[in-house]
């Protein structure tokens, strides 16, 4: 693996049940992505891009085949060292997942707390900055419970991004937001992209995003079929 890839998959194969009902949702998956680089996973519903993306992030063991992270084979890794990988890496989800008894800061806090290269003094003021750099400086101390769809989501990506991590995983980033927040945060995105060299992976329908990406790569029934790059050249 080179030095500067943070994501290498080979022949990597995943299946969903057991006997009779046991089916193939991942097949023959080869993929480098490289730090600095934002790829950019499209292809129709069950298709296989989500179940990629969680097993990349150490959230479903692989069960055949090989994935490289950070230099880490997760092949064969320990719960324990799921746990340290994921650390490492930030999440976007669809669902934003925030805990409703902490505040917007509090909730990016929490996700701070667990890079242990952050020093405690900063971790407030790192958090309330990224949540300013979303467009959510006025409602730091708000619950989700007082903020819109495209606002909690935003908490959420603040809460990925806050560590400055070398690798990013993001499904459907901009589902809840309007074409100007949309825009804000893969502009965010982007340039955590070049100034970290960080790798950011995003599963997406947004047609509105795809000029940042550097790849886009689809998926059909569990296979990479079609790798276009740039993206600008589409």
């Amino acid at each position: 693996m080179s030095e500067q890839s943070v994501i290498e998959i080979s022949y990597l194969n995943h299946y969903f049940g057991k006997g009779s009902l046991k089916k193939q949702v991942l097949s023959n998956i080869n993929l480098k992505i490289e730090g600095g680089k934002i790829i950019i996973l499209m292809g129709q519903s069950g298709s296989g891009k989500t179940t990629l993306l969680t097993l990349i992030g150490g959230l479903r063991s692989v069960q055949k085949g090989s994935i490289k992270v950070l230099g880490k084979e997760l092949y064969g890794a320990t719960p324990n060292q799921l746990v340290q990988i994921r650390r490492q890496i930030g999440y976007i989800f669809q669902a934003h997942n925030l805990l409703g008894f902490l505040t917007a800061s509090q909730n990016v806090q929490m996700s701070a707390k667990l890079n242990k290269t952050i020093h405690p003094r900063e971790i407030k003021k790192r958090s309330n900055a990224i949540l300013e750099a979303v467009g959510l400086g006025k409602r730091i101390n708000y619950y989700p419970d007082a903020l819109s769809g495209g606002q909690k989501q935003r908490v959420a990506i603040a809460r990925a991004l806050v560590s400055s991590p070398q690798l990013v995983l993001a499904d459907e980033p901009t589902a809840a937001l309007d074409s100007h927040s949309g825009r804000d945060v893969v502009n965010l995105l982007q340039k955590l992209a070049k100034e970290n060299n960080c790798a950011i992976l995003i599963v997406t329908h947004d047609n509105r995003i795809l000029d940042i990406a550097d790849q886009i790569i689809y998926m059909e029934d569990g296979r990479l079929v079609n790798i276009n790059e740039p993206a600008l050249n589409l």
